[in-house]
């Protein structure tokens, strides 16, 4: 299915990689500060905790939930630590308020990040009042995209219409819950080395490369919508 605007009254953004680009480096930091956590919990070298890292990433959906189910961590301990990073950075990103502003409806993140960090991030980006709410790993109870219970808590806390809505995300395998749920999707490739893990090309409804762009190109719909109404 193609990806139709006319239906959408609810936009849902992922917050890494999606509102701002891999370039910014943001998230090279936080890798380096989930290896070294790693490598003090389990007392092993970089090597090995780069290891761990990626293994629990893919196999949980995020670090976090593998480190809790195997190791029963304490979370709020190690996102506060792999979060304290330098945001200076995202000043250089495209400029996305006055493009999400113009989104017609409802504009919702959805993230396994914490609420604390998205907030420094979305700040940071000088986007945070385009945003009406925001789901994170914390609501979720720490079982994060793609466990289908992430989306229902979802929609059922924001009263979300699926068949209204569009989910944007970078990573390819969190996009089949939310289509199974009747929401349309875009898959933002950002040709990292995780973001086609697990694709299925028919949960997709639209691929893009560029979200600045993607926004752009949607106005015009978005005005004969408009004009229709």
């Amino acid at each position: 299915m193609a990806f139709d605007p006319h239906r959408v009254d609810c936009w849902v953004f992922d917050l890494d990689y999606t509102l701002y680009p891999p370039a910014i480096g943001l998230f090279g930091q936080i890798d380096v500060l989930m290896g070294r956590f790693i490598e003090d919990l389990l007392g092993c070298d970089a090597m090995e905790a780069k290891r761990v890292q990626k293994m629990y990433f893919h196999d949980h959906g995020t670090t976090l939930a593998g480190l809790m189910h195997y190791h029963a961590i304490d979370p709020r301990e190690f996102l506060d630590y792999v979060h304290a990073v330098d945001l200076g950075g995202l000043a250089g990103a495209p400029p996305l308020a006055d493009r999400l502003m113009a989104l017609p409806g409802r504009r919702l993140i959805f993230t396994n990040g914490d609420a604390p960090y998205a907030g420094r991030v979305l700040d940071a980006l000088g986007i945070a009042h385009c945003f009406e709410g925001m789901w994170d790993v914390v609501a979720m109870e720490y079982r994060p995209k793609p466990e289908p219970s992430a989306y229902a808590g979802f929609i059922k806390a924001f009263d979300v219409d699926p068949d209204r809505a569009v989910f944007v995300e970078d990573s390819a395998r969190n996009l089949a819950p939310a289509k199974a749920l009747g929401m349309q999707t875009v898959w933002l490739d950002c040709a990292t080395e995780w973001g086609d893990r697990a694709k299925d090309d028919a949960a997709i409804d639209l691929v893009i490369d560029d979200l600045p762009q993607w926004l752009d190109s949607l106005a015009p719909q978005l005005a004969e919508r408009a004009l229709l109404r």
